[in-house]
């Protein structure tokens, strides 16, 4: 396996240890920790209603997200997503491939291999990546905006690589 050193600016703070890359302070955790809380949370409240609350958190976060990013680079419409997308990659949650995408239209596809969240429940026969689907209509629907546009989108993940018959995710974005 070949590797190499991260490919995003990250920044330590002397004073404070605060660590930030681009626009926003970052924390760097090991991915069993984060993972292991996620699925400590899980038990108690169940993957659905879970999944309902890290959808309302992840739309508002990567809406923060894009917008600062944006604002730090001055991207817009589609880099936006692409740059989140990149971003999202090496942090170390999966590598996500934009299938497609339209802004005119409110509609994306990406595709996730190698999510953090498979390497740790492996094929388990249901969908563990459910903490993106928020992440994809926030970062959409704050691009949209930024742009004028009035569609509102919501997000979905079709398929997992947690799942029988799939090596990779996908996630769809369409319209409300």
């Amino acid at each position: 396996m070949a590797k190499h050193a991260p490919e995003m600016p990250i920044e330590v703070d002397s004073e404070t240890g605060v660590w930030t890359t681009d626009a926003l302070p970052m924390l760097y955790v090991p991915r069993h920790f984060f993972v292991n809380n996620h699925i400590g949370i899980e038990e108690v409240l169940g993957a659905d209603a879970y999944a309902e609350i890290l959808y309302k958190a992840g739309y508002k976060s990567a809406w923060h997200w894009c917008e600062k990013e944006a604002e730090c680079h001055g991207l817009s419409g589609v880099a936006v997503f692409e740059h989140y997308m990149k971003r999202l990659s090496q942090r170390g949650w999966g590598l996500f491939k934009i299938q497609s995408i339209d802004l005119d239209k409110g509609t994306c596809e990406v595709r996730l291999d190698h999510s953090a969240f498979v390497y740790v429940y492996g094929q388990c026969g249901r969908k563990v990546d459910y903490m993106f689907t928020g992440w994809f209509a926030g970062a959409m629907d704050q691009i949209l905006q930024a742009q004028g546009s009035s569609i509102r989108t919501v997000a979905e993940q079709v398929y997992g690589a947690s799942e029988e018959g799939h090596d990779h995710g996908l996630f769809v974005v369409k319209p409300l």
